[in-house]
């Protein structure tokens, strides 16, 4: 049997539909307060488990009977207010995992990490999966806390744990309005008109969910695989979507002090609202530096063939046209 921590999650909800449809035993794991109106329809009548990474106790209930751990539970944010539970869930969370796994004789465990984990320097261009990690002020906390988790899992493979380790890029998936991973398609239907200069690496989440099952098929143990589909600059990542919504493209580039001064009133508002920051100091580090992410790995050794942009964003973009409709305050 297996068992899909964060099942509930963007990425969780994809990996669980695909070991489902793969007809493999699966059992999705969430907290006790969790919502599953985002989940896939057909996933709301299997076997769901309470379990709380951070409790131990909770784990040891819900791995029972698991022969397989996809631990893909963790806290995406660069809200600097988010440290301590970024740290707490996805350091403390994957060794309280690790520990359950180790106790109960669970003989494997697939952990999605992140490319930020991966060790990056300013002027580098090209990264792949054997780039060593680097201290800098290119890491947000959210990064040093994916290779923190890393290394509690290559700590159960000294202990005996055969592990694997997925890193994605940026993933694009259909999600609930209200999140934060929706904010670039809002930006981009409210006809916002600022851009900053910069690229991202993306991925679609049902190819992430492809490389962790034939990881699992092939029962490969102890690397790691960048998950990445390519690399866009973020003007036409936005042009591509104001496409698919019928709306106007950003045209005003955003220097980058500018939108240091921005990310800093940014979080000024959000400690004076109690509301998540959209954009941080930590985050907006990022897009002005060029990396690409090698998925050569993943086409070799897992004949990975990743979904072309243009196929994505018309699955999001349709999504999203349908939910903002029903929302019309969003």
């Amino acid at each position: 049997m297996i068992a899909v921590t964060g099942a509930n999650g963007l990425l969780g909800n994809f990996i669980l539909k695909k070991f489902i449809d793969e007809k493999k035993t699966t059992v999705g794991l969430k907290r006790a307060s969790s919502d599953l109106s985002f989940v896939d329809d057909n996933l709301k009548n299997i076997e769901w488990r309470n379990a709380d990474v951070n409790d131990s106790n909770s784990l040891m209930d819900a791995f029972k009977n698991v022969d397989t751990v996809i631990h893909a539970a963790a806290v995406v944010s660069f809200d600097p207010r988010a440290k301590e539970r970024i740290y707490a869930t996805n350091v403390g969370g994957t060794r309280n995992v690790v520990n359950t796994c180790l106790l109960l004789g669970i003989p494997r465990l697939i952990l999605v990490s992140s490319v930020a984990a991966l060790g990056r320097k300013k002027g580098q261009t090209q990264i792949n999966e054997d780039n060593q990690w680097i201290e800098g002020d290119l890491n947000s906390d959210y990064a040093k806390s994916k290779y923190l988790s890393e290394l509690e899992v290559y700590r159960g493979q000294e202990e005996g744990l055969n592990i694997s380790i997925v890193n994605p890029s940026v993933i694009l998936a259909p999600a609930d309005i209200n999140k934060s991973s929706a904010q670039v398609f809002k930006y981009v239907k409210k006809e916002r008109l600022f851009y900053v200069d910069g690229e991202i690496n993306y991925v679609d989440a049902r190819d992430v969910a492809e490389i962790i099952f034939k990881l699992y098929l092939n029962n490969i143990h102890g690397e790691k695989f960048i998950a990445s589909a390519g690399h866009v600059s973020l003007k036409n990542l936005m042009n591509e979507i104001a496409f698919r919504f019928h709306k106007k493209n950003p045209s005003i580039k955003i220097s980058p002090s500018l939108l240091q001064a921005a990310a800093w009133l940014e979080e000024i508002r959000c400690r004076l609202t109690g509301s998540e920051a959209l954009i941080s100091r930590q985050s907006v580090k990022m897009p002005k530096e060029k990396f690409a992410y090698q998925n050569q790995k993943s086409i070799d050794r897992l004949q990975m063939a990743y979904r072309p942009l243009s196929e994505t964003l018309d699955w999001c973009c349709d999504h999203y046209n349908k939910a903002f409709t029903t929302n019309k305050h969003q």
